[in-house]
């Protein structure tokens, strides 16, 4: 099976583009075959209409919280209010989140979904610091356009298939709370390149397989390059392929997206966030 791990980003340009690890699936075995990168959205969306079958984890949040939803008022469907974000443009998107902030109290001007809370990610509302809410905003669409299939969220393609992935959940779960990227050259250092070199070592070890049942396998020639990549986004794009992979493997019972999914917010593949007597924490 093909796997794509995705690294997003909002705004991609030749200096920080969107991030591809492409990897083959054989049985358990994960194997990591190539890196490719896209400056612009048109590479990412000839990417998600690329011939079938594949299965790609994207780092991006698909969906928004269902209370944003509920007291905004936008569509309550997926599909819709992802069409009325669309909609909007992105200086409309922007400034519809900045009025909804401007009018709630301190702790309450930024929701998460419930996967957020569970895997420790931010509200897909934030526009500034990491602007998840723009990556939303450029991501969510496209893949509505591609018609690519969601589970949970969206009926498309069955050979093409789409799931959201959060490499930071799985890193904290192999190396913990280990600073291992940095964009800025200024505050880049030697322990983030210990910590990559680390985090990739683990990968294709025992801690992962037991995690998610599978086997890494990363040719000496791209490790060193994942390792040398300070920003990490495409050892990133490695850990969004493991958490497609694991979907696949569980593709006969909902690809590990629970029976009890909200369709407003959509899910997070991580083993860790499956239990049910969780999914009402906030």
């Amino acid at each position: 099976m093909r796997v794509l791990g995705i690294d997003f980003t909002s705004r991609p340009t030749p200096r920080k583009p969107i991030t591809c690890c492409e990897c083959r699936l054989d049985g358990v075995r994960l194997h990591a075959l190539r890196l490719t990168s896209w400056a612009d959205f048109r590479g990412f969306e000839q990417a998600l209409r690329s011939p079938s079958p594949w299965v790609a984890g994207l780092d991006f949040p698909f969906g928004q919280s269902r209370r944003f939803i509920e007291t905004i008022g936008w569509p309550d469907t997926w599909a819709g209010y992802v069409d009325h974000a669309a909609s909007l443009g992105r200086d409309g998107f922007r400034a519809a989140l900045d009025a909804y902030r401007a009018g709630r109290p301190p702790g309450d001007k930024e929701h998460r979904r419930v996967c957020d809370v569970l895997a420790g990610s931010i509200s897909p509302q934030k526009l500034y610091g990491t602007p998840v809410g723009l990556m939303f905003f450029e991501g969510a669409p496209r893949l509505r356009a591609a018609g690519v299939s969601i589970p949970g969220l969206q009926a498309g393609d069955p050979e093409r298939i789409a799931v959201e992935a959060y490499p930071g959940v799985l890193a904290r779960a192999l190396i913990g709370r280990r600073g291992y990227k940095q964009d800025s050259k200024a505050k880049q250092t030697a322990e983030q390149a210990r910590a990559r070199a680390d985090l990739l070592d683990i990968a294709a070890g025992p801690a992962l397989a037991e995690r998610y049942g599978l086997q890494v396998e990363v040719p000496t020639a791209l490790g060193r390059q994942l390792i040398a990549d300070p920003g990490a986004d495409q050892l990133d794009a490695l850990l969004c392929a493991v958490q497609a992979a694991w979907g696949w493997l569980l593709r006969d019972s909902g690809f590990g997206v629970p029976a009890e999914l909200d369709p407003l917010e959509g899910w997070i593949l991580e083993p860790g966030l499956r239990s049910a007597e969780r999914l009402s924490a906030r």
